[in-house]
């Protein structure tokens, strides 16, 4: 198939579901994980697994014959770093499982479609990725603007009708398009009321990320690879992780005709670019002597997740580099949850709470420890230790905790503090070299 998709690029494929059979079904169950939330159904990973031969060759049957049925997905709420809150569909576990074989076959068509410069949830990419592709344009592009943009309320406001279109565009399998359009419809059950989804498909759903790729992929990416040859001027680029994407410019008239250009096509779909947090700024090589001869400030910022991006230059040789820092606002959410987790555990041993904090420290690393990016690591890991010298501190009304009593309980808990990532242009190069881009 894959073969297939990538040499025939405008074929439609007419029979697909007969790969989805007990085999796969069985590798999707044993992918999901083992711990995640329970639907409506109330079922576990572990209870599925009682008589799992017996429930796969059940569910591969009621595929084939029309007779699996979509259970409404449960809708909860996460907090987000801006004090808002994430809307959360989380399907049934059988839901889980055929969303997931599913997505495998599809993948195995649109990932010989999906263009290079499009990085959110697809095999082999990561926000990582799409964060050192986007250091090397910025510093190796003639790129004077920047257009950061972010669509409003992507996931609940995607067309359905608009994305068959668009599924058809490759599926000819009527019955792979029928289960889609049968957990499109599921609906969401919220507190035990049932309601009707008409557009959107619900952030959590195992096969959300691929629908959402799929229709900005021909929403956008599509789009804005013709528009840049055939409208724009200068140099273009482009990088796109799932609805948050960021457009350099060399020219500045190129950045507001495509900004308004971007309007119109969006709102053809359905589709409409967040005020509050789409952008067009100068930025680049030049722009701060730019600014400096009108007399204006230093260039402005732009986040592109997690980091913030500033203009600046090298220590040794003054050249122009792009500086990333962990976003303010978000180290102060995730702090402020912490703070409210160690109160729970204030009275948990010393050593459990260690143990747990030592992971939440190897994981905000493992994302946030890129290249440039320590003072913002020590900030949070000062932060996070006085949080909890104050937690140990009310354990008792005479507390002996004194600051160096403190640095000998982080030393052996904490883990290293050190840069994990490799500078962006080396990463890259090794992507590009080996052809992963």
């Amino acid at each position: 198939m894959r073969e297939t998709a990538r040499n025939q690029r405008e074929l439609k494929f007419t029979s697909l579901l007969h790969h989805v059979n007990e085999s796969l079904l069985r590798e999707a169950y044993f992918d999901l994980k083992k711990d995640a939330a329970t639907g409506i159904d109330g079922v576990t990973w572990q209870e599925y697994q009682d008589d799992l031969d017996d429930r796969i060759t059940d569910l591969h049957g009621r595929i084939h014959r029309g007779a699996y049925r979509a259970k409404p997905s449960k809708r909860i709420y996460i907090p987000k770093p801006d004090g808002r809150q994430r809307p959360i569909g989380i399907a049934s576990l059988e839901d889980k499982i055929v969303q997931q074989a599913v997505v495998w076959v599809l993948q195995s068509i649109y990932e010989q479609d999906f263009l290079g410069f499009s990085y959110g949830y697809r095999p082999g990419q990561s926000q990582h990725a799409a964060l050192d592709a986007l250091s090397v344009a910025l510093t190796s592009k003639k790129v004077n603007w920047v257009l950061d943009a972010d669509v409003e309320g992507f996931f609940d406001t995607i067309d359905h009708e608009w994305l068959i279109k668009f599924l058809e565009h490759r599926i000819g399998d009527n019955r792979m398009l029928r289960l889609i359009r049968k957990w499109l419809r599921a609906g969401i059950s919220e507190e035990g009321e049932w309601s009707e989804t008409l557009a959107g498909t619900p952030q959590g759903a195992v096969i959300s990320p691929l629908l959402a790729n799929v229709y900005l992929h021909y929403v956008f990416d599509l789009w804005i690879q013709w528009w840049r040859s055939q409208s724009g001027r200068g140099e273009i680029v482009v990088v796109r992780y799932a609805d948050d994407f960021v457009i350099g410019f060399q020219h500045k008239h190129d950045a507001e005709v495509c900004l308004e250009s971007l309007h119109d096509r969006f709102g053809k779909f359905g589709l409409k670019l967040h005020a509050g947090k789409t952008r067009l700024i100068e930025f680049g090589r030049y722009a701060a002597e730019r600014r400096g001869n009108r007399g204006e400030g230093r260039p402005e910022t732009f986040d592109f997740l997690g980091f913030t991006h500033r203009c600046g230059t090298t220590r040794r040789n003054g050249w122009f580099t792009i500086h990333r820092e962990t976003i303010a606002k978000r180290m102060r959410g995730t702090l402020a949850a912490l703070q409210q987790k160690l109160i729970e555990r204030r009275h948990w041993p010393i050593g459990s709470i260690g143990r747990w904090l030592e992971r939440v420290l190897r994981g905000w690393q493992n994302y946030y420890a890129v290249p440039g990016n320590m003072p913002r690591l020590r900030q949070f890991r000062d932060a996070l230790t006085k949080l909890w010298l104050r937690q140990l501190c009310r354990r008792s009304q005479r507390s002996k905790w004194t600051w160096e009593r403190m640095r000998r309980l982080t030393t052996v808990h904490y883990p290293k503090l050190q840069i994990q990532h490799p500078y962006p242009s080396e990463r890259h190069r090794a992507r590009l070299e080996a052809g992963a881009v």
